[in-house]
Parts: structure tokens; sequence; C-alpha cells
């Protein structure tokens, strides 16, 4: 069975796009890069999508996801929608659109987790700056505060004074944001990010930094980690708890046991492919054609 695959990217010559293209061309399978704003989708007639010549549906056996990006409400609704329809019709996508939209969301992350017995911090979310308030006391009076919206460690802020904290909570309630605060675990100045692919972990890396917020892209330093049998066991199952089939499982250690602050449904994984032997791309495209080929 020959088999040709999409890459979704903003730029195909970023660093994970290309070790994708070299994985696919050194197993010899086909495939296009594109954008969603090259996508032309159809109701009512056929073909339902295509990109410049290339009908999706009919032409490819899946789609990589690399990260969506930024966007308006409209062009995220929008690429989330064709994502869901061709899903439908039968088409392979890495990673499936409703895991992506988990994903994007730590609030309904957090919850999927506990729902499926895994260790999360105690976290409250609120429109409200009095109830944010109440709930950063009732949380040690140290609290992280994120956007529920982000990645890679973009707008996290620790807080452990309730003036700043009331001022913090009443500028995000103006610009109608909500208040996503977190109990501050103590885990000294690492973190340990697990790659899951399928259903094992694939790789794993500490990521050690100079403050608590340990983010390779914030200048974190990675190490290499071989996860004990708990800790991949967590891995695992948090990214099945949110619909992942490549995830990135971001876990601190707490004194008495570890937690799950994030799964990340579109990873990079520039930092971790410099302390592990294993070629994670070829991982993630041998995954995606032993699935196609089902």
């Amino acid at each position: 069975m020959e088999v040709k695959i999409g890459i979704v990217t903003r730029n195909e010559n970023s660093w994970s796009s290309t070790q994708l293209r070299k994985a696919l061309a050194q197993r010899n399978v086909a495939y296009i890069c594109f954008q969603f704003p090259q996508i032309v989708a159809r109701v009512g007639y056929s073909p339902i999508a295509t990109v410049a010549e290339t009908r999706i549906l009919e032409e490819l056996d899946g789609l990589i996801i690399r990260p969506i990006g930024r966007g308006s409400l409209e062009e995220i609704i929008f690429r989330m929608d064709l994502l869901h329809r061709l899903k439908s019709l039968g088409l392979y996508i890495l990673n499936p659109p409703s895991s992506i939209e988990i994903c994007a969301d730590k609030y309904r992350v957090l919850t999927l987790l506990e729902a499926w017995g895994l260790p999360v911090p105690r976290t409250v979310v609120t429109e409200n700056v009095e109830e944010a308030l109440k709930a950063f006391h009732e949380l040690g009076a140290d609290v992280v505060v994120k956007p529920i919206f982000g990645s890679r460690g973009v707008g996290l802020t620790r807080v452990s004074d309730p003036e700043i904290a009331i001022r913090i909570f009443r500028a995000i309630i103006f610009y109608h944001g909500v208040i996503y605060l977190q109990e501050f675990v103590s885990h000294g100045v690492s973190d340990i990010r697990a790659f899951v692919v399928g259903n094992r972990v694939v790789a794993a890396m500490r990521r050690v930094a100079n403050s608590w917020r340990a983010n390779v892209s914030q200048g974190a330093c990675p190490i290499p980690l071989k996860l004990d049998e708990e800790l991949e066991r967590i891995a695992v199952k948090s990214a099945e708890a949110v619909g992942c089939k490549v995830a990135g499982v971001d876990i601190i250690e707490g004194q008495s046991h570890p937690y799950v602050v994030e799964v990340n449904s579109q990873p990079g994984w520039q930092g971790l492919q410099t302390v592990t032997k294993t070629n994670i791309a070829q991982e993630i495209v041998d995954f995606l054609i032993s699935e196609v080929k089902k």
C-alpha cells in the first residue's frame, strides 16, 4: 500500500516539520506540506477539500497537525470544524481534532485527568475577583496564575502577595479573561516532560532551570531521564485521558507524589531530541504509517 501524508504546518522549514519530512523521506513515504489558509473546503459538491491540485480526502491517507497557532475566533473554529469533518469522512488525523481542542483548554484537561484518577494540583478557575482572592488564601497564599489558553510557559506568574494578586485578578477580568490559579507545588527548579507516542513513552527528559518555571523555550536545560514504571504509567494514561496519540506530558514532583500539570497535543521536541538517541520524528511517522495501514 502506497501512503501519502499531509503535514499541516505554518512553516515547513521549522525544526519539527523538517524532522518529520526527513523521517517520511527515509520511509519512502510521499508527503506534502501546507498551511490552513491554503485549504479550500466545499459543501454540497466535491471535492470536499483541496489544497492546490491535491484532493485531501481522495489523495492523502493521513494528516499530521503541527501547531495551529494564533488566529481569530472564526479562523480557529473553521480550522477545527474542517478537521472534524475530514476525520468523520475517514481521514486519519494526528492528533485527533477533539484532543487538540481539549488540550488547548487547561481547565478541561485537568477535569479529565482528575476523572481518570490522575494526580493534579489544586486549581481554581473563576471570573470573579473576590472569589479568586478567597481561593488565593485557600490554596496557601502561594499560587501560579496561568492563562487558560497558552503554552511554552508564556504568561505564568507566581504570586504570594495578596495585594499583587488582587491587582493581577482585576487586570485579567478587565480584559475579559478568566482567572486560573493553581497551588504552587514545591518541586525545586525542574520538571519532567514525557513524550508519548501511541501507548508508550518514547523519550523523556528532566528540564532544569534557574527558577520554578522549567520550559526549554524559557531557557531550561534538558537532561536525559529514564522514567520509572509509575511515572510512565501516569504519562501514558494522561495522554489517553485527553485522546492524544502523540503528546508531551508535563509532570512535577511534589514532596509526597507527582502531579500532572499539562498535556500538550502538538508538542515540539527539539530540546528533548538533544538528550535521547531515539529518533522521535521517526517514532511519530512509524506510528502514523501503522495506523493508516490498519
